[in-house]
């Protein structure tokens, strides 16, 4: 096994994005625990990667589910031994409850449609990572990157169940950061940076030749999870601002910014 080989859990990983950052993993040389609810979509993604330069396996778990983030990585360890990184992408969009161009006001959607929404985007994340974090802190080091979206999406009209739920998990991540300072684990954000040609975005969103394509994330996506960015934390990267001609670091300092909220954020005064 090379040295520079990782053990990488990808969640979504049959379709849109998850699909281009597993492919793009797999080539590198990565071995991939590939998760999506999907089996038959997982089953096709198993014949894409047959002679790559890495491996996958295929999971089938909806990530809904309180018993799938101990299944994930029970089947993870068991394949692969040890977790050297989380990518977080597994998630719905508004299309899933309505595919038109008009927006989705926050009163016309139901209690169970935002509980599904909470449930995927914003503590799905969170339920991974705390299933993989002990195995990361007992290597003392690993690397959970979060997709989340546009911080305009977070706070643009009619999109409460897809913004709000992404806003989310953003703020978990940096938490996250927070609390894992020292131990050899890091948390970053990876986002595309626009409207992005996945099944997630409506038919009314328009040409989606003019979109961003998924592959855009994999060559930051590298980066992170590789061993130049061992000490690099509590960020969010922007994947159509990353220049693959740069070296990593230059490219990296030119795509990313602190994880939001922390490059406005002031902390409460506490008593004492």
């Amino acid at each position: 096994m090379a040295s520079n080989n990782k053990a990488v859990i990808v969640t979504g990983a049959a379709s849109g994005i998850g699909l281009a950052m597993t492919m793009g993993l797999i080539e590198a040389g990565h071995d991939v625990t590939a998760v999506d609810r999907n089996a038959a979509a997982l089953a096709e993604l198993g014949k894409k990667a047959t002679g790559l330069k890495g491996s996958v396996q295929t999971v089938t778990a909806d990530l809904a589910s309180p018993d799938s983030f101990a299944y994930v990585t029970g089947a993870a360890l068991i394949k692969h031994g040890r977790i050297d990184a989380l990518v977080n992408n597994a998630g719905i969009g508004q299309a899933s409850v309505r595919n038109d161009r008009r927006p989705i006001r926050f009163w016309e959607t139901t209690p169970e449609q935002w509980g599904r929404f909470i449930a995927i985007n914003a503590a799905g994340p969170i339920n991974m990572a705390r299933a993989v974090l002990p195995h990361m802190l007992a290597a003392k080091q690993g690397r959970i990157v979060t997709v989340t979206t546009s911080l305009g999406t977070m706070v643009r009209e009619g999109f409460l169940l897809y913004g709000s739920s992404k806003a989310a998990a953003e703020s978990a991540m940096a938490v996250l950061a927070a609390d894992l300072k020292g131990t050899g684990v890091t948390s970053n954000v990876l986002v595309p940076g626009g409207v992005t040609n996945t099944g997630i975005v409506g038919d009314e969103a328009g040409d989606r030749r003019r979109m961003l394509q998924p592959e855009i994330m994999v060559p930051p996506l590298l980066w992170l999870i590789s061993d130049a960015a061992a000490g690099v934390t509590a960020r969010r990267f922007v994947a159509m601002d990353w220049d693959a001609s740069l070296p990593g670091e230059q490219a990296a300092e030119k795509a990313g910014v602190p994880i939001a909220w922390l490059g406005i954020a002031r902390m409460p005064v506490e008593p004492g």
